[in-house]
């Protein structure tokens, strides 16, 4: 019987080619608008996270800051004696720690200058950040100890100010802190990016480099913040409160003068925002969807007053009220289902032509697919019960006589 009433259903759709095609466009555009709006919410989403994953989840930045007012002390600064405590009582909980230090500096190279922001670092760096090195080498811990002029340089920052990439050996001179000095080139790296990073980044001109870390906190080695990578998977909840609370007491503190700023919990929050936005925007375009929905409603109407005989003779030929209600739903439905599938084409279609366009990796979901090819059956049911309904409970006899 199911069969039967799919196969009278679909006779009927194509009996009006284009009048079903037209009713069909309202479900196509809310399907396809949903499709697409989710998705590239899920793609920038995506990359979104794996932005904050180059960064390192277990990234944080901790610094004394009073809540009350207070000025700062001398001694809410950090110092490299400081550290190397940290390092000493946490042990393998941190893998890494350094003063978070970096300057803005012009290079000199001949007549070549070129803007810099010059990081400082440790040598076990390259253990949390990937430094992908194509020329020479990176920075080693004597100089860091050293405090050794010694600088590695991203590929088109060495490019810019030398003309080649492969500057290893060169020498450069540079005023960092007011102190005008040579400076050699170590390594040379190259900066690693997805397209949606180099989108945000745009056409900087300050171009990246390396130095010991030693470097810039010298003379004095005050340091205002610090910056390290718990070990992987670490809850940073739970690291945060244990880190605050020693800091804390450290530096004579209240726990509320210590602020620590994790990268995981700004992904949280980045998260929740984009999928909020993704979410309220799909349901805003899911509104075209009851648009279709009336229009189903409105042939399906039409298609009842067109089929009254058709209807009748039914009827006289035995057809129970609830077989002529089956047929016309199953007809609705049929009509709004295969819209949503040329919807899901059509959603799919754009946001995979303009993940290509721009070189993205885009993420459509296999289960919003399916929930929105079965919304979409639902609404034609849904908006086919009252045609459905009128036409079963047509009087047989009023039918055959209709003209």
């Amino acid at each position: 019987m199911l069969l039967e009433n799919m196969s009278m259903a679909i006779h009927a759709i194509k009996a009006n080619k284009m009048r079903s095609f037209l009713t069909m466009l309202g479900i196509i555009i809310g399907i396809g608008s949903v499709i697409a709006i989710v998705s590239i919410g899920d793609t920038m989403r995506f990359m979104v996270s794996d932005l904050y994953k180059n960064v390192g989840v277990t990234l944080a930045y901790v610094y004394v800051w009073p809540k009350d007012g207070e000025d700062m002390r001398q001694s809410d600064y950090f110092s490299l004696d400081d550290i190397d405590r940290v390092k000493e009582v946490f042990g393998d909980e941190i893998s890494y720690i350094d003063s978070n230090a970096s300057v803005n500096a012009e290079a000199v190279f001949g007549r070549n200058k070129v803007k810099f922001q010059f990081e400082g670092i440790y040598a076990n760096y390259p253990q949390v950040q990937k430094i992908n090195i194509i020329y020479g080498r990176n920075l080693s811990e004597s100089d860091i100890k050293g405090r050794k002029n010694n600088i590695v340089l991203e590929a088109k920052g060495a490019k810019a100010l030398f003309g080649t990439e492969d500057a290893v050996g060169k020498t450069f001179r540079t005023t960092i802190y007011g102190i005008t000095d040579d400076y050699n080139v170590v390594g040379i790296y190259r900066l690693e990016q997805n397209p949606f990073e180099a989108m945000l980044t745009g056409a900087n001109e300050t171009k990246a480099g390396y130095v010991p870390d030693t470097l810039l906190t010298w003379p004095n080695d005050n340091i205002f913040s610090l910056r390290l990578y718990a070990k992987e998977g670490t809850d940073m909840k739970a690291f945060s409160d244990k880190f605050t609370a020693y800091m804390a007491k450290a530096k004579n503190r209240n726990k509320e003068d210590i602020t620590f700023y994790s990268v995981s919990s700004e992904m949280g929050s980045a998260d929740s925002i984009m999928g909020g936005l993704s979410a309220a925007v799909g349901g805003i375009a899911a509104i075209s969807l009851l648009v279709g929905g009336i229009g189903i409603m409105n042939i399906m109407l039409v298609s009842v007053t067109e089929r009254t005989r058709e209807i009748g003779i039914r009827k006289a030929l035995g057809a129970r009220t609830r077989d002529v209600l089956i047929q016309f739903l199953t007809e609705s439905a049929i009509l709004s289902a295969f819209g949503g599938v040329l919807g899901v084409v059509v959603g799919g279609g754009l946001v995979l032509a303009g993940g290509a366009l721009f070189g993205l990796s885009v993420v459509i979901k296999p289960a919003v697919v399916l929930v929105a090819v079965g919304f979409s059956a639902l609404v034609g049911l849904f908006f086919g019960i009252y045609p459905a309904s009128k036409a079963a409970k047509a009087d047989p006899i009023d039918a055959l006589r209709y003209e």
